[in-house]
């Protein structure tokens, strides 16, 4: 998984996106397995073509059966209108693309809350806010390999809230 170059590629297209699921936390708190990026985009005919290019960009590929499956640069545009949630692979790896997310009613008060942040790289990216990470995974489960239940991921996160009120360390918004 090359996190830093799907993330650099979606800010150098200018996607208006939310780092949302495992890759966050990852990010943001603790290291947990996590095997995708998942990607909650403001659902706009503008930024949705930007995300296809962006997508394009990476290589992925997508299709809604066996049949379709095929690089998305191949495929017309406005392809990504068509479902609320799409699953792409790359070489760089799996791509979860929201339009939706269970639990969180409104992409822009979430992008009002988020966290700016940078990778380990240096790659900055927004990501959801703690209480909505704790909405949505109380609405979806977002990694499989990670299962956290609502009541365990509230402990991890007083957990990592409490020591990085102890270290001192600024959140940035």
């Amino acid at each position: 998984m090359n996190t830093d170059h799907v993330l650099q590629t979606m800010n150098q297209c200018q996607v208006a996106y939310l780092l949302i699921g495992g890759m966050n936390y990852l990010l943001r708190h603790q290291t947990l397995l996590t095997v995708d990026i998942d990607l909650w985009i403001a659902d706009s005919e503008a930024n949705r073509l930007r995300c296809e290019a962006a997508l394009a960009a990476l290589d992925a590929q997508w299709g809604r059966t066996d049949a379709t499956w095929e690089p998305v640069r191949n495929k017309p545009p406005h392809w990504l209108d068509h479902q609320p949630v799409l699953s792409l692979n790359s070489p760089h790896g799996a791509i979860d693309i929201f339009k939706l997310v269970p639990g969180l009613a409104d992409w822009q008060a979430s992008w009002q809350s988020s966290i700016a942040a940078e990778t380990p790289g240096g790659v900055c990216y927004h990501g959801i806010c703690d209480e909505d990470m704790l909405r949505s995974n109380g609405a979806a489960s977002w990694d499989s390999e990670c299962d956290l239940s609502s009541q365990s991921f509230s402990q991890l996160i007083a957990r990592e809230t409490a020591k990085r009120e102890r270290n001192c360390a600024p959140k940035i918004r």
